[in-house]
């Protein structure tokens, strides 16, 4: 298992963390997985003893069970487990029972270290955006949890661009906590991060969690052209993230995925997870599994190399078209673009200048 830092902080985490989303089951999470504690302790056991050092729930998990599995099932192992949780989305009917004001961070927070039976956590992350509390109030309330000892890192979760500067800017200007990381959607099939959110990690030395890293399945070789959609998929049975925009697309990046795997004697899995271990600021891919053989099939990415002819083909299949203003960049401003920038634009440089 090879151990990444985390941004610019002193953490070191591993290349995959596990996440608990199939932990419970209750409500729409019996879409995801629903696994009953024993399963769940045998999950944590397996990933720990395979290096993966760090642990990532929510409170918003089978509302709120989730977090009670993980706790349980860390107990008398907390010292070689990072606890990654989040808050932000609605834990009751009140009207400030969401959100991220100071009210209900601060409760969140008390409600997640009593559910996973700790006394700190060490990443804590906002679980999305809120556009009706003040940035400023946000950003101090996460100082606040920091300076106390209840939270050892901040993260972010499902930022734009322009959200994600704005809570580092007022971090900044109160010289307060700021996030070291962000959690993210980002696979193969859906490169949107690589336009905004990867530059940023770049620039401002956050650190990449990713999310939901097979798209929810459809990149693990399962699906692929001519064959009937599995109806017992989450995709396909009611849990509709992440979307799929272009079926042909994802069938001929899942075509390619089988193709490099069998030269590798892998999986289509391990090839996807493996592509995402290559990207530009990606600490950890965060692998969830309903089955050991699940689990222990997706650890093997961590050792996966790809060589660079087939990180060009990857790209080929699954490349994004440049949106404005970054065609633009490409073809009047090539002579200036700095590391952060190629970060987008290289593969598709050289473009005839404009000018």
């Amino acid at each position: 298992m090879e151990y990444r830092q985390l941004g610019r902080s002193g953490l070191k985490v591993s290349s995959v963390t596990l996440g608990t989303m199939t932990f419970g089951g209750k409500g729409k999470f019996q879409y995801v997985g629903n696994s009953d504690q024993a399963e769940a302790n045998r999950l944590v056991d397996i990933a720990l003893d395979a290096g993966v050092n760090m642990l990532d729930t929510s409170d918003q998990y089978s509302s709120g069970i989730g977090e009670e599995m993980v706790g349980a099932a860390i107990k008398g192992k907390r010292g070689r487990v990072l606890l990654a949780t989040k808050a932000r989305f609605p834990m009751g009917d009140g009207p400030n029972d969401a959100g991220t004001s100071r009210h209900h961070l601060l409760n969140a927070c008390e409600g997640s270290l009593r559910r996973l039976g700790v006394d700190h956590i060490d990443l804590y992350q906002l679980h999305g955006w809120d556009g009706q509390t003040p940035v400023e109030e946000t950003m101090a309330a996460l100082h606040s949890l920091v300076s106390s000892g209840k939270v050892r890192y901040i993260g972010a979760s499902n930022f734009t661009g322009w959200q994600l500067m704005k809570s580092l800017g007022a971090a900044d200007r109160a010289g307060g906590a700021r996030f070291v990381s962000q959690q993210i959607h980002y696979t193969l099939d859906a490169r949107e991060a690589e336009y905004e959110l990867v530059p940023i990690s770049l620039d401002q030395g956050l650190g990449i969690l990713v999310w939901s890293p097979l798209a929810g399945g459809l990149l693990s070789g399962q699906y692929r052209r001519g064959c009937p959609d599995p109806q017992d998929g989450r995709n396909f049975a009611g849990f509709k993230e992440p979307p799929v925009r272009d079926r042909e697309r994802l069938y001929d990046i899942v075509e390619l995925l089988v193709a490099i795997g069998e030269a590798h004697g892998a999986s289509a899995a391990e090839v996807a997870l493996a592509w995402l271990l290559h990207r530009p600021a990606v600490t950890s891919v965060v692998i969830g599994a309903n089955t050991e053989a699940q689990l222990r099939a997706n650890l093997k990415a961590a050792d996966l190399r790809l060589t660079d002819e087939e990180l060009r083909r990857l790209h080929d299949v699954s490349k994004m078209p440049l949106l404005y203003p970054y065609w633009h960049q490409a073809l009047t401003a090539s002579e200036r673009l700095g590391a952060v920038d190629l970060s987008l634009l290289a593969p598709y440089l050289p473009l005839t200048s404009a000018y």
